[in-house]
Order: structure tokens, then C-alpha cells, then sequence
């Protein structure tokens, strides 16, 4: 029975590959047959009109006035033009038609190749007693006030948590809420607010090694996402309080004395977010600001000293107008995963720094990975220095000024969190596209995808995937 099922999903296998690389020829052959040498000049037209929109958005970020007005109405005719160019040629339809087919056959490529060998990476669960006496710190506030619409405080007493509601009129210390809370025989912190907030409290949990638990209650909640948490349903985390939760070890990190557990940002965006005017008008207060930074007349220039995992010399981002360093790194390969974490217990620290000086360099950022002004690490330690004795620095969103040089660590496992044993999960990860391997895949027959077993005695397998029997 196993095996028939291992052989209707290797069957789908190799189906997948056969209809990506197929779907692959279409879309090629689509332009070829019906535009001839029009093809060349269809993919000219669109490279070309794609380079200019890009260049024209970095233009509307980077001037002002009129001259940023002829750049938005440039972005917006760019694309029109460009549609317009293929409809007057009769190829707007072949268009359509080949980006579906590529869309399809990237879609069943990934779908074989992650269905040759899992790339999820399973993060160990750990069975733990209950706590006794959890106590949760909730934002009122926080995500347009979710902890009175999803009943988190009665659910959290019912099930025996002790929950302090913060004020709204005045500012409170959570992380001295949180190391009271532990003096007084806490086995178990929580909170249901922001992920500023929660990192506060994690590291707390982390400093006196009890459970932490994130209640997903904020606005955007990256933290409770990148945990497999239910984001749409607050309440189900809650249940991590029972008999059902499970304990997970991840890792934790800091800049200087400041924990995050998502992200610590450097460069132009932490600098607009500490302008008073921010909040209030956030477009225009960001349009305001960014044509200086981004050009370096305004804001610091950073300079970042990474220390790589793969015992290389120190790499040097030089001059960055955004630098990004992340409690483990996000996924770059698969654009429907772009603001995930595959893991959070890799204990490495994610770099990503953006360097552009012009608009061409700015188009070149299409590139991705392989871009110029594009830099992709991954770091045990990122030293972060400046041109000035203080640094802007978005530390979970929560705007700080720190001394230089800024030093950002990962502390591995520090922190044991208690989520539900039932929850959604992260999304997996699809792997890269491997057309090679892809060609194999396809062309594999009847039983040879399977995996071989070997038999104890080292002869290979009986016919069927059968061990002869031991004497």
C-alpha cells in the first residue's frame, strides 16, 4: 500500500516536471511562431519598459517639484505605452498567453522539485507541563484594539493567567511589569500586543529561562507569523496555555542592550520614522524626507562590518542608504515568500543592505540577488558605524538613537516559546528552480524516481522494492 502510494506521487512528479518543462516550450514557441522576428523586439519592448519604470519610480523618490511630477506621470505612461505598443501589434494576446505559461510552468517546476525532497525545515517541539502561572501583558490598543474584540483577557483568565491591561494614559515600563511578574513566581510571560512590545518581554523570558508566549494581537504580527501562529484567529494562541501547548527553541537578537525579535533597521527608513510628523501624514512626511537621504545629503552615512558564517573575511557594506539585519535571515529565492523567515533556530543573523546612486542602478535592482546595489548576507555579528556619534535605528519598529558603533548579535536558542501544538505553521518553502534537475525528473520512467532500498544483506532490492528475507 506504501508503495503505491510512493509510486502515484513520484507519477505526479514527474507529470509536474513534463507539464513545467512543456509549458516552458509554449511560451516560447508562442512568440516565435506567431510574431516571428517581432519576438525580439516583443521581449525589447518589455525589458526596456519595465527599466524605465523602475528608473522613474527612483526618480519620483529622489527629486522634487515638477521634476518629481514628469517622473510619476513617466512611471504611469511607461507601462500604458508599453501595453499600447503590443495591443496596436495584435501581441498583446500572446502576451497574456506566454507570461501565463511561464507563471505554470514555474508553479509545476517548484511543484516537482519540492516534492523530490521536502526544503521545510522542521523546528524541534518540545512536550512541557503547563504553566501554573502565566502572566500576559495586553495593549488595549494594539492591531485597533483586537484584545477586547477577540476576548483575550476572559479567555486568558479562564484558562488561570494573571493579565495586566497597560494604560492608555500613560506610559509603562513592560519589561519592569515583566521582571516583577517573574519575581513573584511567574512560570510563564506573555504578551498580546505589538512585536516592540514583545521583544521587551522575550528578552525578560529569555534572561530568566521561562516560557515566553506571543499572543497575536498586533498590527502586523511578523513574529506570530514566521511561529506558524493563526494570525486571523488571536485567540487560538491562547490554547498554548493548556495541556496542548508545545515549546519551541529559537533564537534571539540584539542591538546593543535592545532585543528584537524580528529586525533591526538602519538608514533611510529609520530615519523617517523618527520624524514627529510620521505619524500623522506618513506618504508625504517619507516623500519629504527621502530625496536627501537617498541622496546623501541628509541622514548618516553607514558603514557595516559583517562578520560571515562561512569563516570568510569580514565583508564590508560601505555606504548603504538602507541596511536591514534580521534575527535570522528572510527569504529572497521565491517572491511569495519574501517577508518570511523559514527559521528562527538557525542562529544566524540576516543582512541586507540596498546601495543605489542612480536610476540605472536602480533598474538594476530587478536583478535581485545578482544586483549591484543589492547585498545578501548572513552574519553571527553586523558592527554598524557612522560619520556621527548617534545612529537612527528602527529596533522592531520602535525608533531609537543609539550610539556608534551599533553592534547587532543573535543570542541561539535563548528563547523558549509556548505556541499551540495545533497552528497553521510557516508556509514551505519552494525551492529553486533547477532546470536540470528538472530535465531528469521529467524523463525518469515507471519505478526508477523511487527511492532504492537497500536490503541488510547489501545486494539491492528484490523486484517490487522487496528485502529477501534474512536467513
Amino acid at each position: 500500500m506504501g508503495l503505491d502510494l510512493d509510486g502515484r506521487a513520484h507519477a505526479r512528479q514527474r507529470w509536474a516536471a513534463r507539464g513545467a518543462l512543456g509549458a516552458t516550450g509554449l511560451a516560447v514557441l508562442l512568440p516565435l511562431g506567431y510574431a516571428r522576428a517581432a519576438s525580439l523586439l516583443l521581449v525589447a519592448v518589455g525589458v526596456f519598459g519595465t527599466a524605465v519604470t523602475v528608473a522613474a519610480l527612483w526618480w519620483v523618490l529622489t527629486l522634487r517639484g515638477t521634476a518629481r511630477a514628469a517622473a510619476a506621470v513617466l512611471a504611469l505612461a511607461t507601462p500604458a505605452a508599453v501595453v499600447w505598443i503590443f495591443a496596436a501589434a495584435n501581441l498583446l494576446w500572446v502576451v497574456v498567453v506566454s507570461l501565463t505559461l511561464w507563471c505554470f510552468a514555474l508553479w509545476a517546476g517548484k511543484f516537482a522539485l519540492s516534492s523530490t525532497k521536502s526544503h521545510a525545515v522542521s523546528v524541534a517541539e518540545y512536550r512541557t507541563p503547563a504553566p501554573t502561572r502565566a502572566f500576559l501583558i495586553m495593549n488595549p490598543r494594539s492591531g485597533g484594539g483586537k484584545v477586547e474584540r477577540f476576548g483575550l483577557k476572559e479567555k486568558a483568565e479562564r484558562l488561570g493567567a494573571r493579565v495586566h491591561l497597560l494604560d492608555a494614559e500613560r506610559q509603562e515600563d513592560v519589561t519592569e511589569l515583566a521582571r516583577r511578574a517573574v519575581s513573584d513566581g511567574a512560570d510563564l510571560l506573555g504578551v498580546a500586543g505589538g512585536d516592540g512590545t514583545q521583544a521587551l518581554v522575550a528578552a525578560v523570558a529569555a534572561e530568566h529561562d521561562v516560557p515566553f508566549l506571543v499572543v497575536c494581537a498586533g498590527t502586523r504580527n511578523h513574529f506570530a507569523m514566521d511561529l506558524g501562529l493563526d494570525r486571523d484567529d488571536p485567540a487560538a494562541s491562547l490554547d498554548a496555555l493548556t495541556d496542548a501547548g508545545v515549546e519551541l527553541r529559537v533564537d534571539l537578537g540584539f542591538a546593543d542592550t535592545y532585543p528584537f525579535v524580528n529586525n533591526a533597521s538602519f538608514g533611510a527608513y529609520a530615519v523617517v520614522v523618527q520624524s514627529p510628523a510620521y505619524r500623522d501624514d506618513k506618504v508625504r512626511t517619507t516623500l519629504e524626507l527621502l530625496p536627501e537621504l537617498l541622496t546623501h545629503e541628509r541622514g548618516p552615512r553607514l558603514t557595516a562590518r559583517v562578520e560571515e558564517t562561512d569563516g570568510a573575511a569580514a565583508a564590508v557594506v560601505d555606504a548603504p542608504q538602507a541596511l536591514l539585519v534580521s534575527n535570522n535571515p528572510y527569504r529572497m529565492d521565491d517572491p511569495a515568500g519574501l517577508g518570511y523567515r523559514e527559521r528562527l533556530e538557525s542562529g544566524v543573523l540576516g543582512v541586507l543592505g540596498i546601495r543605489v546612486e542612480n536610476a540605472a542602478e536602480a533598474a538594476g535592482l530587478l536583478l535581485g540577488r545578482h544586483s549591484t546595489g543589492l547585498t545578501v548576507l548572513t552574519a553571527r555579528e553586523v558592527v554598524v558605524d557612522a560619520d556621527r556619534p548617534g545612529i537612527e535605528v528602527g529596533v522592531d519598529g520602535e525608533a531609537l538613537v543609539l550610539p556608534t558603533p551599533v553592534r547587532c548579535r543573535i543570542e541561539p536558542g535563548a528563547l523558549r516559546v509556548r505556541v499551540p501544538g495545533n497552528r497553521p505553521g510557516v508556509p514551505e518553502a519552494r525551492p529553486p528552480m533547477d532546470w536540470r534537475r528538472l530535465r531528469k525528473l521529467a524523463a525518469a520512467v515507471g519505478r526508477t524516481a523511487l527511492p532504492k532500498h537497500r536490503s541488510p544483506h547489501g545486494k539491492g532490492p528484490l523486484p517490487g522494492g522487496r528485502t529477501p528475507p534474512t536467513a
